[in-house]
């Protein structure tokens, strides 16, 4: 459903090197009824999928770890970043996108998985919604080692915490990804562990 009140003028493709980054001038009546044009830069890198692995009966979740270039120059002073796992789309549907990612980053293979909520994650700039989903997980469903996919250039290592410690990790500072703290609040707000 397109709004009426919108008008896009012109896009201009800035860089398409690893995503695209596009420039956008639009047309906007605003609330009062005046036209308003403005430009506005717009990171399109698709769609992705996020999910909480966890564990009722031994209160555990299954995190990762990896090297993140943005937070590094950001001051994280080593880069390495502890998230749920997560993958973009390409072209799949949320629910196998995830199930796909989950088996590649940790190692574990699931087949039921519950989608919580959809979230723009930083609406200012970036066209992603991500797909939040969580699962059970088991120590029989560990098929491989995960850790990513070499030709990805991925280096994740797998981490297998308590939920406590987990939530203990966002009052510290040790966790500072949003998509992970959304669905570890979700977790402990739904009262699922």
């Amino acid at each position: 459903m397109q709004n009426s009140k919108v008008k896009i003028l012109k896009t201009e493709i800035l860089s398409d090197n690893w995503y695209t980054l596009n420039k956008i001038t639009y047309e906007k009546i605003n609330s009062n009824g005046s036209v308003q044009t403005q430009s506005r830069e717009a990171y399109d890198r698709g769609n992705g999928a996020t999910i909480l692995l966890y564990n009722q009966d031994l209160k555990t979740v299954i995190l990762t770890r990896q090297f993140r270039l943005p937070t590094y120059i950001n001051g994280n002073s080593d880069g390495m970043l502890i998230e749920t796992c997560a993958g973009l789309l390409d072209n799949d549907n949320p629910e196998e996108c995830i199930k796909r990612e989950t088996e590649e980053e940790t190692g574990y293979k699931i087949s039921k998985v519950e989608k919580v909520f959809e979230s723009y994650m930083s609406p200012g700039s970036v066209t992603e919604i991500l797909h939040f989903f969580i699962a059970e997980y088991s120590k029989e469903m560990k098929t491989t080692n995960g850790g990513g996919l070499e030709e990805e250039g991925e280096d994740i290592e797998v981490l297998e915490l308590s939920f406590e410690d987990a939530l203990a990790m966002i009052d510290s500072g040790e966790i500072k990804d949003a998509k992970t703290i959304m669905l570890l609040q979700h977790v402990r707000v739904k009262k699922i562990m």
